[in-house]
């Protein structure tokens, strides 16, 4: 169990002289020469609900999600009074 914690020793002194040792360094240093270098790209939104968090809450933060929850719940509390309310007294003004 130890043992599979410890990295293997692959770039100690006694490992470059042979040639398989030297054949395995080579296919170590070709796979990081491989690896991407420098920052990574920024990532595209690509749901809605990631493009609003892009849009709104990402590097360019604005107060419009509070003002839409503001909105949304105004829009839901006239449905509601319509609805249990309002829709009653429609035609009825005598």
């Amino acid at each position: 169990m130890v043992s599979s914690l410890v990295p293997p020793k692959v770039a100690s002194p006694n490992a470059i002289g042979g040639a398989a040792d030297a054949a395995r360094m080579q296919r170590v240093v070709s796979f990081y020469e491989k690896l991407p270098r420098g920052r990574a790209p920024d990532p595209k939104p690509s749901g809605l609900l990631q493009r609003y968090q892009f849009r709104y809450m990402g590097k360019n933060a604005s107060a419009m999600p509070l003002v839409h929850l503001i909105g949304g719940v105004m829009l839901l509390g006239y449905a509601q009074n319509y609805y249990f309310h309002l829709r009653h007294h429609k035609n009825n003004a005598h």
